[in-house]
Parts: structure tokens; C-alpha cells; sequence
């Protein structure tokens, strides 16, 4: 039995599409191995949010040409859609590479490939008309509690930091009626938790020409799946977040209130140097209704650090916004140069130094906040998913989340693997998970 091996790289949507050309491969009798080992094919699916990103995509091709010089090397995915020649030309790169939209014909590639010996491509521009979504599937997750659910990609909104549009070309959504076949066969196979994720989730049905609440509509009917306990969505942008949305998610009892809603800058000025459709008041605003639709709702979202032109005085400013909407967590960028934006492009980039000490200082806010809002659950019943077995100071533990999000354990010296457990959180086990006692 020939062997394959998987690395991803990149975000949700990318290790989503990973499970489904590795579920390929075995549907294809290929054995799944690891990356670190030896393999007649690997498959890397690369990304290309930042430079950073394409030389760690390089980087992972070049492994996989060390681990077995013979194996049949495919780069997919973002990086290829950006630079498919750089992956072609040079020695020891790809066999065969793979365009976002093409990894439907991994199998069909590695046939050819073998048949005549010689580099092959598969890809197109993206960006010049591609309107149709890439079907891809899994039948199962491997760890049966949570999977991931690519509803949609692409995205049109230009940011002026981000390479997304043209490495994953105008919105696509993908039919509901695949979206609902798929997660009935993770029920059926014992999947509790879906996350609807897509490269610009928010955009999810634009494309169909009917009402603009496909997205509503679609979480509705996932809600009626038996076996499905629990629905969370990947990230939003603010204006999805209207008293009618935010009523209509707050009326069903398996949607998490758990929303991460991209910031980016707490800065006006910067926001509008990004091409951010959005400013602060509005921003707030999205974050009161969320608040008042859903008890203490755990809002995380993302924020980059050094934009170019970013003054002392916009990063104060900030600073002081995420103090004041106070999230669950947020995640800090220092802005990277991505070659092909206008932002890298523009005037007065940031010392790197300098980013290094802003973000410093956001992280440190960040983790106040967090656990100012994760103790906030002291004392209070909860339920939580349990996930996998946790052993600390000579005792075993299953740790799981609640629908907030918070990471949680109870002892237990059974197997409580994709169950769920009711109780009391009494306070840290360890600096970062939380302690239940089962009721």
C-alpha cells in the first residue's frame, strides 16, 4: 500500500480542505502516515497570508523533498495561487501543484503525474471569473467532537493588508444542501459540535441573488439536525451584526455565544488606511446588541499592531478601545509587509521594534481581560463538552469547553471522551483551565 503524507499551514478553512484531500487519499487506498516519516506522496496546502507564510510554505516543500527524494512532492492552496511558477521551476519543489478551486482533482492529478513522469499544473486565475465553489467533503472527523464546515470562500471586501482576494478570488458560497448532507453524516458518525467557518463567513449567499439572510436561514436548519448539540460560527465582520441576526441566533438553544468579531484597529484613522468598512462607534454598537441579545457573550476578535503610519497616538487609541469593549481574548498581529497589497506599499512602516512593544503591551491587556472575564464563571453551573483525557498532579482529568469557550476539566478516571458533563466551576486547576465539580 503506497503511503501519504499531510501538512497544513494557515488558517481553519485550510486544515478543513487538508481532511478532505486526506480523506481522498485513503478513499484512493493511500495509507496515512505522518508528515516526519517516509512517504511515496506528501501533500502540503500552503498559505500565503504573509511573506512569513510563503517561506514556511517553501520551507515545508523543501522537507518532504529531504525526507524522500523519489516521493511525488504536491504544494496546494494559497501560495500556489499567488506564485505557482516559484514552485515549479525550481529544482526540488513540487511535482505537482494544485490551485485553490483544484484540490477536487488531487487523485486525478497524481494519476497523470504517474503516467508521464512530468511536472504538472493545476490552476487557473481566480480572479477572472471563477464564480463556481470547489465541493469538497468529509465524511467523518477524526476526534468526533468538533469539525469545522466550509461554507463559503473567497472574499471581495480589499483590505489593503491582505493578499485573500486575489489567492482566493470573489465570494463563492456553497449550496446549503451539501452544507446539511455533510453535517447529518458527522452526526451520524457522533460529531456534537459544528463550526461554520469560511475565508469571509459573513458574505455566506451574496452570491445566490436572493434575500441577504442565507446565513440565518442555514443555522436554522443546521439547529434541526439531531445529534447536533452545538453550532458556533468562525469569524464576522460587524455589520452581520443587526438586532434581526442577533434575536434570531439568540432564539436557538445550540448556537454558542461565543461571536469573534474582526477589529483590526481601534483606530479610526487606521481603520480607513486598511479599508476597514467599518469604524469604532459602529464597531461598539455591533458589540452592544451581541450584549444585549445574549448574557455576557464571550467576544474575541483580532487586532494588528504597526499598520503603516500607525502614530503613538492612534495605538493609544487603540489600546484604549479594546479596554473599553473589554473582550474574552484577542488575538495580536505586528504587521507584516504582504508583497502585492497597498499596504505594503505605503509610507512610514513601522520600526519593527516599535511593533514589538505595542504588541507587547496588547498582549498583556489581552490576558488581563481574559481572565477577568473567565472568572466571571465562578461559582456558576455549566455544561461542557468533553474532549480529551488531561493528567496533573498524579490525577486524571477530561478537559473540554463550554459554549463560551472557556477550557474546562473534571476528574474522571473513566473514558469521557465526546461527552458532556454538568456542573459547578469552583476556580483555575491550572493557569489556564478551569475546574468543575459535577453536580
Amino acid at each position: 500500500m503506497k503511503k501519504a503524507a499531510l501538512h497544513n499551514l494557515g488558517c481553519k478553512v485550510n486544515a478543513y480542505e487538508t481532511q478532505a484531500m486526506q480523506h481522498m487519499l485513503e478513499e484512493a487506498g493511500y495509507e496515512i502516515v505522518d508528515f516526519a516519516k517516509e512517504a511515496d506522496v506528501y501533500v502540503i496546502n500552503t498559505c500565503s497570508v504573509t511573506n512569513i507564510a510563503d517561506r514556511k510554505s517553501r520551507q515545508m516543500v523543501h522537507r518532504a523533498r529531504r525526507l524522500n527524494p523519489r516521493a511525488v512532492i504536491v504544494a496546494a492552496g494559497c501560495y500556489v495561487q499567488t506564485a505557482p511558477q516559484d514552485l515549479l521551476n525550481e529544482d526540488g519543489m513540487a511535482d505537482i501543484i494544485l490551485g485553490n478551486n483544484k484540490k477536487k482533482d488531487l487523485i486525478a492529478m497524481l494519476e497523470e503525474y504517474r503516467a508521464g513522469g512530468q511536472k504538472a499544473a493545476d490552476w487557473e486565475d481566480i480572479n477572472d471569473g471563477v464564480k463556481e465553489y470547489e465541493e469538497l467533503s468529509m465524511p467523518k472527523t477524526a476526534g468526533h467532537t468538533r469539525a469545522f464546515i466550509k461554507i463559503q470562500d473567497g472574499c471581495s471586501q480589499f483590505c489593503s493588508y491582505c493578499i485573500i482576494p486575489f489567492a482566493r478570488g470573489r465570494v463563492r458560497s456553497r449550496r446549503p444542501e451539501d452544507i446539511l448532507s455533510e453535517i447529518r453524516r458527522l452526526a451520524e458518525d457522533g460529531c456534537k459540535e459544528v463550526v461554520l467557518t469560511g475565508i469571509h463567513l459573513s458574505s455566506y449567499g451574496v452570491d445566490f441573488g436572493t434575500e441577504n439572510d442565507s446565513l440565518i436561514r442555514l443555522i436554522e436548519n443546521v439547529h434541526q439536525i439531531d445529534g447536533i448539540r452545538r453550532i458556533r460560527l468562525g469569524s464576522l465582520e460587524p455589520g452581520i451584526v443587526t438586532e434581526a441576526f442577533a434575536g434570531a441566533l439568540s432564539g436557538m438553544e445550540k448556537l454558542c455565544p461565543h461571536f469573534h468579531l474582526s477589529l483590526q484597529s481601534g483606530s479610526d484613522t487606521v481603520l480607513k488606511r486598511m479599508n476597514r468598512r467599518y469604524d469604532t462607534a459602529e464597531y461598539e454598537k455591533r458589540c452592544e446588541i451581541l450584549r444585549g441579545h445574549f448574557k455576557n457573550p464571550a467576544i474575541t476578535t483580532d487586532v494588528i499592531v504597526g499598520f503603516p503610519g500607525e502614530t503613538e497616538e492612534e495605538f493609544e487609541q487603540t489600546r484604549q478601545f479594546l479596554a473599553k469593549i473589554h473582550f474574552y481574548e484577542m488575538h495580536i498581529f505586528k504587521y507584516s509587509k504582504r508583497k502585492g497589497t497597498k499596504a505594503a506599499r505605503m509610507d512610514h512602516q513601522v520600526p519593527e521594534t516599535v511593533k514589538a512593544q505595542r504588541s507587547s503591551r496588547l498582549i498583556e491587556l489581552g490576558s488581563r481581560m481574559s481572565l477577568e472575564y473567565r472568572e466571571g464563571f465562578k461559582g456558576q453551573d455549566q455544561e461542557v463538552l468533553l474532549e480529551e483525557p488531561f493528567f496533573y498532579d498524579g490525577k486524571k482529568y477530561y478537559t473540554g469547553y463550554t459554549k463560551e469557550y472557556i477550557k474546562t476539566a473534571v476528574e474522571s478516571s473513566l473514558d469521557r471522551t465526546n461527552t458532556f458533563a454538568r456542573g459547578k466551576i469552583i476556580g483555575l486547576l491550572t493557569h489556564d483551565i478551569y475546574l468543575m465539580v459535577e453536580f
